[in-house]
């Protein structure tokens, strides 16, 4: 089976994130997506970060009626800070039968070349990208890679960052959120 990790925080998962992961599934040769919770991304100050198992149950809320998106708490249990290589080596190790593809934003193809091994995982895993507004070039060596998949996706302009901001606010932004994410996230009054 050939599986899209989707790494992110998911602080909150909103509708972008579920449109996008939905159009891999649906759209691509990938045949499920994995949305893995990343406790702790090395390039965010971990202070703004929701607990973990809060933001797994909305991923697990906004994805459990899509059969082909699941959640993911891999990463959890593996030391911190996680490093995309290691998590793909224990995957790899723990599934087998599964053949780990990558999927990323435009934005984060651009500072790939900065990622720990990413030499390593280019040499091992296909990396889906889809389209971002975004500045500056990606690197010449992904230009045409074998390995790297534009993905003609929609652009979703759309961040966790301003959805904790504007409920911190008290704006409406529902229609931003899942709907079963943002009833748990109402009931356990997260960002206010």
């Amino acid at each position: 089976m050939k599986v899209g990790l989707y790494f992110g925080s998911f602080n909150p998962i909103n509708i972008g994130h579920l449109v996008i992961g939905n159009y891999l599934a649906e759209q691509s040769d990938l045949d499920q997506v994995w949305f893995v919770v990343t406790p702790h991304n090395p390039f965010k100050k971990k202070d703004t970060l929701l607990d973990n198992y809060q933001r797994l149950e909305m991923v697990y809320l906004a994805t459990k009626e899509y059969p082909k998106l699941k959640p993911c708490d891999i990463e959890f249990n593996l030391p911190q800070p996680n490093y995309t290589i290691n998590t793909l080596a224990y995957l790899q190790e723990k599934y087998p039968q599964h053949d780990f593809c990558l999927i990323m934003g435009e934005d984060n193809l651009k500072s790939f070349h900065k990622w720990k091994n990413y030499e390593v995982i280019l040499e091992n895993h296909h990396i889906y990208v889809y389209p971002r507004i975004s500045e500056g070039p990606i690197e010449t060596q992904f230009d045409n890679h074998k390995k790297i998949h534009q993905i003609n996706a929609p652009i979703m302009e759309l961040s966790s960052t301003y959805i904790r901001s504007a409920i911190k606010k008290g704006i409406n932004v529902k229609p931003m959120v899942p709907q079963e994410a943002w009833i748990y996230l109402e009931q356990m009054n997260f960002y206010k």
